[in-house]
């Protein structure tokens, strides 16, 4: 059992880690952040953490946001000569969502356990 809490440990602070990196480039990045998501998500569900609902809507989010915003670059992006508005922005707004969310569950889902041992809950 204590494998498995150790497995689970290193899958979250890989994708904490990961979703920090990707950050630094927010565009190019952003395949980085959808694996650290992903990772994270893995961890907790390894682990059976509390946050295991909220990494699913930060994975889910994130990578909606992603897929939303290639699609919309793979079609010339929005603004300037392109006919969209720049309203078209608000399509991508999922992502840094999903990415703050993200964080937080990934967070709380490592504090939640200490050294193996569950915090008490009340």
């Amino acid at each position: 059992m204590k494998s498995r809490l150790k497995t689970s440990r290193i899958l979250m602070w890989t994708g904490l880690i990961l979703m920090l990196i990707g950050a630094v480039d927010p565009l190019e990045g952003s395949v980085v952040i959808v694996i650290g998501a992903a990772l994270a998500l893995t961890g907790a569900c390894h682990e059976k953490s509390s946050q295991r609902k909220t990494l699913a809507w930060a994975f889910g989010l994130v990578a909606f946001g992603v897929a939303v915003m290639f699609g919309v670059s793979a079609v010339g992006g929005f603004g300037g000569s392109t006919g969209r508005s720049m309203w078209w922005a608000l399509t991508i707004l999922p992502y840094p969502v999903g990415w703050v969310l993200g964080l937080i569950g990934a967070v709380k889902a490592l504090r939640e356990k200490q050294n193996g041992s569950p915090l008490a809950r009340g």
